[in-house]
């Protein structure tokens, strides 16, 4: 992976955080913006598009979770890798998050090899698969290339999460997914996330989709029907 080829934004009201973070990622050869509020990151995510964002949680003005909810409205932003920065560990501000459309989460204090150890996974699990063609199944288009599913025609934009779950689901129609293998290919082995992650994550494809296409196997898992 040439990490020269990848855009990260960095957005964080504490300037030390942003000089730290912004210093270990150049060094490493990634093209780093930053934002010190939540407003400038969404014009500075508008202008560059970047491959990943490291978000802040708590920031003054528009926080983390709202920040994160209106770059996943913007046409083009489904794809972006968004992974908060936080020191909370409360298992409603990690819901929270997963349900604003957020991809994975980094703890503080920030550890530099384990930082970038994590945004290599990340990048490396998003260029996965992408030479795959769309898949239809059932009423369903779903196109791997440009993350995009489709329903009777009509298209539906999906976070990359929501959207890498139903590929992998759909993947093989009938198979009953357990939820540690659903959290190793979705999430991977290196992001620590509860079951409940998995529940919130389907309850908004049903809500998306319908509910005819995910089924519950109780006690063991999720799959895909048509």
């Amino acid at each position: 992976m040439n990490t020269s080829d990848f855009r990260i934004l960095l957005v964080d009201d504490e300037p030390d955080i942003i000089e730290f973070l912004s210093y270990n990622l150049k060094k490493e050869g990634y093209h780093v913006f930053t934002a010190l509020t939540g407003e400038e990151g969404i014009a500075v995510a508008r202008k560059e598009t970047p491959h990943l964002i490291l978000l802040d949680v708590m920031m003054p003005g528009i926080d983390g979770i709202e920040v994160c909810k209106e770059l996943r409205g913007i046409p083009g932003m489904d794809s972006v890798i968004i992974a908060f920065l936080t020191a909370r560990s409360e298992d409603y501000s990690h819901i929270a998050g997963f349900e604003a459309g957020a991809d994975d989460y980094i703890s503080k204090p920030i550890k530099p090899r384990v930082l970038l150890s994590r945004i290599k996974a990340l990048l490396r699990r998003s260029n996965a698969g992408t030479e795959s063609t769309s898949v239809d199944v059932g009423k369903l288009r779903i196109d791997r290339e440009s993350y995009l599913v489709h329903k009777e025609g009509e298209e539906i934009n999906l976070p990359r999460k929501e959207f890498e779950l139903l590929s992998l689901l759909a993947s093989k129609p009938g198979k009953v997914f357990a939820r540690e293998e659903i959290l190793n290919k979705v999430w991977g082995d290196d992001v620590v996330v509860g079951d409940r992650t998995i529940d919130v994550h389907i309850r908004k494809l049903r809500e998306k989709l319908g509910e005819e296409y995910i089924r519950t196997v109780k006690g063991v898992g999720y799959k895909f029907e048509f």
